[in-house]
């Protein structure tokens, strides 16, 4: 219990990322908090778009809001959704997320207070890389 009770912080800000989530066409709402190296939490919410394939993951905004804030490096994500069992991110988001931190760990709940915790690169342990 001491491991999830270290992600708590980062946990609720997940799940008051996930309130400002805009989801109209799939009512799916999810949040994220990203832990930055710094100590700074960035948080992001899943948006969609009547495009879908324009819509954001929750996961990469909180990333993308780190990166633009000057964070490089981040220790661990958090994602929380309204499921039975916790959610792990999408490939584009572990695709996206490794490319900053390949041994990020990945806190996963539910509402219901189920959590998971991986290590990123046991959720994904074959990304694209170019070097």
């Amino acid at each position: 219990m001491e491991l999830y009770a270290k992600f708590d912080v980062l946990l609720q800000k997940a799940l008051e990322a996930r309130e400002n989530a805009y989801a109209p066409f799939s009512n799916f709402r999810v949040g994220a908090a990203i832990l930055g190296k710094s100590g700074r939490i960035y948080t992001g919410c899943n948006v969609e778009n009547t495009s879908y394939s324009l819509t954001i993951c929750a996961e990469r905004v909180a990333l993308f809001k780190g990166i633009s804030e000057g964070e490089k490096a981040f220790t661990a994500i958090a994602i929380v959704a309204d499921t039975d069992e916790p959610i792990r991110p999408c490939g584009a988001c572990l695709q996206v997320v490794n490319e900053f931190q390949d041994d990020l760990t990945v806190v996963m709940a539910t509402l219901k207070g189920s959590r998971k915790i991986k290590k990123l690169s046991e959720l994904f342990p074959e990304p694209f890389r170019i070097k």
